[in-house]
């Protein structure tokens, strides 16, 4: 073989591959499938949950919720489609299945873009974070709530209720590589506003729930003292009390909790 033809032959190979390892070789569409797969990673987990959820329903639920859905679908403004998702939404709910119900939730807010809508929606998923029991569904809602609640202070910033909730939202599921996070963001947030009874409360609670009764019950004293017919307050500080071994002001305000409950 002359040496003509070793240069042809080389080439070739370069020419293969090249080819072959250096250009991609999937069709331009499943290109960009597999990318919006890959950015829509949760959307994949709530048709995973949908999909588990509707294994567990009786037929008549089924139907229920395809006739919605087919609504949905065919609604012929943002409006009427709104309207069909909160009923979508609150059936899922009914039938105790808020990570789905905060689902359609979100759909309704990603449409509204209010933060009343975002509000709502982090308050279903943290519904749903409360209430699950499989830890693929606390982690799904706590970064749905997570998301929402976040959305919902962009829109409203001065409002305090969106940060309490965040703030929970991280207290009650703590991400792996902050496990103080929510409740440090509960103490700046009393820090700025000393004197509000929720966060003076939610803390008192967080408190009670890691054992350090004298610091819940001074938190929730002050709410107390705030609001002395706050019934939260009232009921857990009754606890805080327990927990120090107080029986005296613990009976003091456990008869309060029970009182002001029966009123409401």
């Amino acid at each position: 073989m002359n040496k003509l033809q070793w240069l042809v032959l080389s080439l070739a190979a370069l020419l293969f591959l090249f080819l072959y390892f250096g250009v991609d070789r999937k069709p331009r569409e499943q290109a960009t499938v597999e990318r919006a797969r890959s950015l829509n990673a949760s959307s994949t987990n709530v048709l995973v949950l949908l999909k588990e959820a509707k294994e567990k329903m009786s037929p008549a639920q089924i139907n229920t919720v395809a006739s919605l859905e087919q609504l949905v679908q065919e609604a012929p403004s943002d409006t009427t489609k709104i309207q069909y998702l909160k009923q979508l939404s609150g059936k899922w709910f009914e039938f105790n299945h808020a990570e789905i119900a905060g689902h359609y939730a979100e759909q309704i807010a990603e449409l509204s873009n209010t933060a009343e809508a975002w509000s709502i929606s982090g308050t279903t998923h943290s519904i749903g974070l409360q209430r699950a029991k499989e830890e693929k569904i606390k982690s799904y809602c706590s970064e749905r709530a997570v998301k929402a609640y976040e959305n919902a202070i962009s829109l409203q910033p001065d409002n305090l209720d969106h940060k309490i909730n965040l703030a929970l939202v991280n207290a009650d599921y703590p991400p792996k590589d902050n496990p103080m996070k929510g409740i440090l963001m509960l103490l700046d947030l009393n820090k700025a506003n000393p004197d509000n009874v929720p966060v003076l409360t939610n803390i008192g609670r967080l408190g009670i729930k890691t054992g350090q009764f004298e610091k819940a019950s001074q938190r929730l004293q002050k709410a107390v003292d705030l609001e002395p017919n706050n019934v939260r307050a009232n009921c857990l500080l009754a606890e805080a009390y327990g927990g120090l071994g107080n029986t005296e002001k613990k009976s003091t305000y456990e008869k309060k909790c029970q009182e002001l409950s029966a009123k409401n």
